[in-house]
């Protein structure tokens, strides 16, 4: 079966759905607060849910960072449902969005590769939907999780 992505609007299905998700996924939020603030923040974003065979799988996040500019700001897919296609869709959703909404630059954030196995998977997504490599900011976060910026041209 296919997957199909969703915009949702409803504050509380956004947080109800990131919350499911992102507990799901400690490996890569691991820290509660967060992970909490991500559930909390996602209320304000533009939110894609996929679903597959109506089961809700994953979500994605986009915020506006600048006049043309548009980050992936927090994403997750259930980790059964990992290599499915869902993530790539709701990417390549994401995508479309931006483009319809204006935004010239598609970008995202992420830890360094080559820092931790679970986030170099993460990485090779990124790289895997289209993403190059801008700039690596040790600063942003803390020496041991330097921020890999990801960007794309819309």
């Amino acid at each position: 079966m296919s997957i199909s992505i969703e915009q949702l609007t409803d504050k509380e299905e956004k947080q109800r759905t990131a919350r499911t998700i992102l507990e799901d996924l400690t490996e890569w939020f691991e820290v509660k607060e967060s992970r909490e603030q991500y559930i909390s923040d996602s209320t304000e974003w533009i939110f894609l849910a996929a679903k597959k065979e109506g089961e809700t799988v994953g979500f994605l996040c986009l915020k506006e960072t600048g006049k043309d500019t548009v980050e992936l700001a927090v994403m997750g897919v259930l980790k059964k449902c990992h290599r499915t296609g869902a993530g790539r869709a709701l990417v390549d959703e994401a995508r479309s969005i931006a483009r319809q909404k204006g935004y010239s630059f598609f970008q995202v954030k992420t830890v360094q590769m080559g820092m931790y196995e679970d986030y170099d998977i993460t990485n090779r997504f990124y790289l895997a939907c289209g993403f190059k490599e801008f700039e690596v900011i040790p600063q942003i976060w803390d020496e041991a999780n330097p921020c890999q910026i990801y960007v794309m041209s819309l």
